[in-house]
């Protein structure tokens, strides 16, 4: 532990001169330049998943079945002779619906992850900047001393590759669980739905409690000590690597997506709220503090979500 927090001031101090003083050598200017790189991916990753999320009448997240929007409406044959022969396809029907509309389907599940995978870029290639960048650094030195090349993009592939696959198991999840949702009255959503949700809130504020957590969360502050602990050569190596940090990030940040599904997948007052809690646990001095108080947070939220005192976030 002592290695890690060590570790973290290290990388902290190392980026405040490198920012202080400006890129000098070639290796520096390759850093600034993969640096505005992320920033663009970033920027151009929250832009697709801005318009994603207002193309959509709700966020996309469990709507039971039967029940898929306003949009929701049936096509006629003079309907589709008036838009020239255009019908609503599953990718149609998913930007109306919320993305539950199309149900267990190829289509469905395909578009879903795709959108899963850009946001999981917009939310987490802020908080993991630190890490490519390293990455980045120790690659270079290693092949001018004869180690085997390790590209920087094997490395992020490997950590969007955790999140993509996260996006997979949340698709059947969200399909699930709007099977189940649908096979309830309205009397009984109406009754189990805040219970349902208090309880993700209260799970998550657990588990941002838990010595798993602070684990997970000491290898994501601390690239240097992962970076030591990791390092393997060449391509195999780097998508190894990438893996293993995006299994760390999961482990860190699991319970944080719980309540965004539980919010609506798109929803974007939740996902910017989230981004920055990320960023606050991995990036600045007080992160584990942090991500106590919003543990805290969580709890007493949920506990006000299932006994009905507050709303969460569109039961009103």
């Amino acid at each position: 532990m002592a290695t890690s927090i060590s570790s973290t001031t290290n990388d902290a101090e190392t980026q405040r001169e490198w920012f202080s003083r400006g890129p000098r050598s070639p290796l520096e200017r390759g850093q600034l330049a993969l640096l505005l790189a992320l920033l663009v991916l970033t920027l151009g990753a929250w832009a697709l998943t801005i318009h994603q999320a207002q193309m959509m009448d709700m966020p996309m997240g469990v709507v039971p079945r039967g029940e898929a929007g306003p949009r929701d409406v049936t096509v006629t044959a003079e309907d589709m002779d008036g838009m020239g022969g255009m019908v609503m396809d599953d990718a149609t029907d998913m930007a109306a619906t919320g993305m539950a509309g199309a149900g267990w389907s190829l289509a469905g599940f395909a578009t879903f992850v795709v959108a899963w995978a850009v946001m999981m870029a917009a939310m987490m290639f802020p908080s993991a900047t630190p890490m490519v960048l390293l990455f980045r650094t120790v690659a270079n030195q290693r092949q001018k001393t004869g180690g085997a090349f390790a590209p920087t993009w094997v490395f992020i592939a490997g950590y969007l590759l955790v999140w993509t696959a996260v996006g997979a198991l949340t698709w059947a999840l969200v399909q699930g669980l709007s099977d189940a949702a649908g096979r309830l009255g309205v009397a009984e959503r109406a009754t189990w739905t805040p219970l349902a949700l208090g309880a993700v809130l209260v799970g998550a504020g657990l588990y941002q409690l838990t010595p798993l957590k602070q684990v997970c969360l000491d290898h994501c502050r601390s690239p240097f000590a992962f970076v030591m602990q990791h390092w393997r050569e060449g391509y195999g190596g780097a998508l190894r690597m990438g893996l293993v940090h995006g299994l760390y990030c999961l482990g860190c940040c699991w319970a944080l997506f719980t309540v965004l599904v539980a919010a609506g997948v798109m929803s974007l007052a939740w996902m910017l709220v989230l981004t920055l809690v990320i960023f606050a646990e991995k990036v600045l001095p007080f992160g584990p503090r942090a991500a106590q108080v919003v543990g805290v947070g969580f709890l007493v939220f949920g506990l006000a979500v299932a006994s009905r005192i507050v709303a969460f976030p569109w039961l009103s």
